[in-house]
């Protein structure tokens, strides 16, 4: 049985209670009695895009799990890489990274486009990932992630920046059935829908929450209810499960 545990969108900036909400979610899973296979935190790790701010993420985002992390709409790739991957290059391309372990393999995809909230996959993006998938046996549970979902989840205020276009990943996903599920961001909300005939899973907002429409009027999102996590089991019999979890 494989379990990870997937959070999103710390928003880490010079304000405590980012830093605070993000050390009580990494606190909770390094505490918990057996330990997971993997934590998964996809994107918007830093709210401006600044070296400090991925230097304090690359302090709280420590576990003797491995983390897995790929970057969202308010990350900048070259301070991304320098403060939390230690790579001074300067490098301003994106960032997709493959991670084997526990029997499964993760593929971390760079859905952001510079300077915009938009999500899209360019094309050395998905040539990567048709390169990886090509490569992983049939028989390997694979897990691919990135930050902007790639369907509309009914708020009209963040559904016009979600991945776009997402039928070339569908027919990338589809011609793998080895891929399992499709794990996001970026909504601040835990979410479950399908993509490509798969599991898609949003994890809940470590910042804040998001505010639907049938919510009544208000701010955009809250800060008022704690930060969440998502545990995903896959078990022996190939079956997907999600539970949520607040932490207080």
């Amino acid at each position: 049985m494989l379990v990870i545990a997937h959070l999103s969108d710390t928003h880490l900036d010079s304000h405590p209670r980012s830093a605070e909400r993000t050390a009580r979610v990494m606190d909770h899973l390094n505490g918990l009695p057996r330990p997971v296979d993997a934590i998964l935190v996809t994107g918007d790790i830093a709210d401006h895009g600044e070296v400090a701010e991925y230097e304090l993420a690359a302090r709280l985002l420590t576990s003797p799990t491995p983390v897995l992390v790929c970057p969202g709409n308010h990350d900048v790739r070259a301070a991304y890489r320098k403060g939390l991957l230690g790579d001074d290059s300067g490098a301003t391309g994106p960032i997709n990274t493959r991670h084997d372990l526990a029997g499964a393999v993760f593929l971390l995809a760079d859905s952001t486009v510079p300077g915009e909230d938009d999500g899209h996959l360019d094309a050395e993006t998905m040539e990567w990932l048709a390169v990886e998938l090509d490569s992983v046996p049939a028989d390997a549970p694979t897990f691919i992630a990135f930050h902007h979902p790639p369907v509309a989840l009914h708020h009209p205020v963040i559904d016009p920046t979600r991945l776009l276009p997402a039928e070339p990943l569908a027919e990338l996903v589809a011609a793998h059935p080895q891929v399992v599920a499709v794990l996001t961001g970026h909504f601040h909300t835990p979410a479950a829908s399908s993509f490509a005939g798969r599991p898609l899973r949003i994890a809940p907002g470590v910042v804040s929450t998001l505010r639907m429409p049938w919510e009544g009027a208000g701010p955009l999102t809250t800060q008022a209810q704690p930060p969440g996590v998502a545990f995903h089991v896959y078990d022996d019999a190939g079956l997907f499960t999600t539970h949520y979890r607040v932490v207080v």
